[in-house]
């Protein structure tokens, strides 16, 4: 993982630092801000690679970017990107076909060597991620796929499954470490690819019952039910027939989704309340126990007990113990 912000530099310096440094040198677009603006300017990013793409989450505030045709000639990258807008929204422009606006919590995807210019709506500045994946990663070998003009997409049943995938791919990223890391990166590798396959799905390049196609549509709904579990464990109608019904697939492929993962609907379900209940006597020291079970939809305190025990060789209160004098 690589961070870097404008405090690093002399206010002075930032946005000229932030144009050659890092927006021309490392992004390969040109910057542009109003000279009596600069002073005021703030940016910040990270990057990281994950599963054979690059993941790069950006803040700051307002000014004008442009890839154009001398910045794609200075730094030409030939990969698929998927944006996600996180903070207010932006307008695009300047490329074949119409100009649009992206609002905030939406989707868009482009080739990275086609010439565009974005700026953010409104005072609010940039907030967003950036997959960048290589084309030459992506099994969907298609020549179309260097000819995918920045565009929204306009299918509202893929946003779920593209929000869910964003979300575990920055999860699995911070958990990839020690014994952990094999497996990390093949979760990581399966989310990039379900990304871009869900990309190519939405642009038509690649249909939907195709053998990518449907590979890309299963780890993404595993990965949306496993949010809606995460989301729902107090619920006591936490079952796989409601998720089902929530993730709008027939039980029998909820089922056939999980055979295929690494734990079972009722395995995951266990797992999350487990962790909730730890983050919850992280948070909340003073917070009795059997109100934390309670709160995690564990259907007894003997229950939250022996579940616990097994999976981590130690009672809760013997973890809150460990917290307190860590603390």
């Amino acid at each position: 993982m690589y961070r870097w912000c404008t405090d690093e530099v002399e206010p002075h310096d930032r946005f000229d630092y932030w144009r050659e440094v890092r927006s021309k040198g490392l992004f390969g677009v040109t910057a542009e801000l109003e000279r009596e603006r600069r002073a005021d300017f703030y940016g910040e990013f990270s990057l990281r690679q994950l599963g054979g793409a690059g993941l790069v989450e950006l803040k700051a505030s307002h000014y004008t970017v442009e890839r154009s045709t001398s910045d794609i000639a200075y730094a030409p990258s030939d990969s698929i990107c998927v944006y996600q807008q996180l903070g207010g929204g932006g307008w695009f422009g300047g490329m074949r076909g119409s100009d649009f606006s992206i609002a905030n919590g939406s989707f868009a995807t482009s080739h990275t060597d086609l010439p565009y210019r974005t700026v953010p709506l409104g005072d609010g500045g940039f907030h967003l991620r950036i997959l960048k994946i290589p084309v030459s990663s992506i099994p969907a070998q298609d020549k179309r796929m260097r000819e995918l003009s920045p565009r929204t997409f306009n299918d509202p049943g893929l946003a779920p499954l593209l929000r869910a995938c964003f979300a575990d791919l920055a999860e699995v990223a911070a958990a990839d470490d020690g014994a952990n890391g094999a497996q990390a990166s093949l979760d990581q590798a399966s989310l990039v690819q379900a990304l871009a396959h869900l990309a190519l799905i939405e642009r038509g390049i690649v249909r939907p019952g195709s053998r990518l196609g449907q590979a890309a549509l299963r780890t993404a709904r595993l990965s949306q039910a496993r949010r809606l579990i995460a989301r729902h464990l107090q619920n006591p109608d936490l079952a796989p027939a409601m998720v089902a019904d929530l993730l709008g697939v027939s039980l029998r492929h909820l089922h056939m989704l999980f055979e295929a993962a690494e734990r079972s609907f009722s395995q995951t379900v266990t797992d999350e309340r487990l962790k909730q209940s730890r983050r919850l006597m992280r948070e909340a020291p003073e917070r009795l126990i059997a109100d934390i079970a309670t709160a995690c939809g564990f259907e007894s305190l003997a229950t939250y007990y022996r579940v616990f025990n097994a999976a981590y060789g130690m009672a809760p209160g013997d973890f809150r113990a460990q917290g307190s004098e860590g603390r």
